[in-house]
């Protein structure tokens, strides 16, 4: 996923072929030595702004075995996805990229639900009953002038327990997920183009523009304006 270079091979123990040498000449279908096998690929396309925040918090590379909980609504999705590639009628498209997208919402599900594989990171602290209470806290009300104190009574621990916890499950300290969080949702805000930048700095938590501006710079490396959609 992501960033990852990806290679095809049919074992472990087979040298691996270059997937984008592979893939390179263009058209729907490639075959590797026969049809036991059908691989489907696909791409879901992110604003630059957002999508770090994302890739960041998922893995190279997510398998689903047929034991997972999710693999049964997957199989039932790929059904789909095959009767509407073998029926070739109107809306094929569309309905094959509606689900894709529930296709890739259900294997980030699977990953989500194994705890061994989420200990750490983001979805494992959602997935814990203490700190995915506070993140939803968070979430719910970005603009809040949240405190360490008043998230760790949420959490029902002391300060240093929760900073401690969350900064070890989360990779970032309470107040500066908070920073990031809101920084997050205002590029996106200023990306839709349907708000001012002092509107979207209130609502993210700010009370003056110019800190707004300045935290946005510092996490950015630009202006908020640099960012708004013209």
């Amino acid at each position: 996923m992501g960033r990852t270079a990806y290679a095809i091979a049919s074992d472990p123990e087979v040298p691996p072929l270059d997937g984008q040498t592979f893939y390179g000449a263009g058209g729907d279908v490639a075959r590797l030595g026969g049809d036991e096998t059908i691989a489907i690929g696909g791409t879901v396309t992110f604003d630059p702004g957002n999508v770090d925040f994302l890739l960041d918090m998922l893995p190279d590379f997510l398998f689903v075995p047929r034991s997972s909980p999710t693999s049964g609504a997957m199989t039932t999705i790929l059904g789909l996805m095959n009767d509407e590639v073998e029926r070739d009628v109107i809306g094929s498209e569309i309905v094959n990229a509606r689900l894709a997208d529930v296709l890739l919402v259900e294997a980030i599900r699977a990953y989500a639900g194994n705890i061994q594989q989420v200990e750490i990171g983001w979805l494992g602290a959602l997935s814990d009953p203490r700190l995915g209470r506070v993140l939803r806290l968070i979430h719910g009300d970005v603009a809040q002038p949240w405190t360490v104190a008043q998230l760790a009574s949420v959490a029902g621990m002391s300060r240093a327990a929760f900073s401690a916890e969350f900064t070890r499950r989360v990779g970032q300290p309470p107040l500066a997920y908070v920073r990031a969080w809101r920084l997050t949702i205002a590029r996106a805000a200023l990306t839709r183009g349907d708000e001012t930048v002092a509107s979207i700095a209130r609502k993210v938590g700010y009370t003056s523009q110019s800190a707004f501006g300045h935290a946005f710079r510092s996490a950015f490396g630009s202006p908020p304006k640099a960012h708004a959609r013209s």
